[in-house]
């Protein structure tokens, strides 16, 4: 496709082929899936097929985040067979969800752990982190995760994109 002035602003993701579909944008240069520079928010998309434990440690951000937990059912986002266990504050308080909803964290709330315990159907999971680039304020920010695409070098993410 020749480029068009406007071309730039429209992603083609997910990037990994035959894997759950993934999206992850971010506007600090040399974030993984960083598209578009100065973007003002952290955004990842993933669609949950099987149970997982994110390995975040309790934290806090110096910004609001939004998950958005949707069945993936594109005619009734409420069909959603899954439960998720999310703590919130410094006492941990648990909360069972099983259900489509979504969570605000206001910035400077504890949060984690977050464990996927069942997935009888996929689910859509969303976060939008309105900061450019996901950054813990609070808690060991030493096992911060790297992304999942981290382990694919610029050449592969090439060829995946020719696929």
């Amino acid at each position: 496709m020749a480029e068009t002035k406007y071309g730039k602003y429209i992603l083609r993701e997910p990037l990994e082929r035959g894997t759950a579909p993934m999206l992850h944008i971010c506007g600090e240069e040399g974030c993984i899936g960083s598209q578009f520079s100065g973007f003002p928010v952290e955004v990842q998309l993933l669609t949950i097929t099987a149970p997982t434990s994110f390995p975040h440690p309790p934290h806090t951000h110096d910004a609001d985040e939004i998950f958005f937990i949707f069945g993936s059912n594109p005619m009734n986002y409420y069909d959603f067979d899954a439960e998720i266990e999310f703590h919130f504050g410094e006492e941990k308080e648990k909360h069972i969800i099983d259900y489509t909803c979504i969570v605000y964290i206001p910035k400077g709330v504890q949060h984690s752990p977050i464990a996927i315990t069942k997935v009888n159907k996929p689910f859509q999971w969303m976060h939008i982190l309105f900061t450019p680039k996901y950054v813990m304020s609070t808690g060991d920010v030493t096992q911060h995760p790297a992304h999942p695409r981290a382990k694919y070098s610029p050449e592969e993410i090439k060829k995946f994109k020719e696929l």
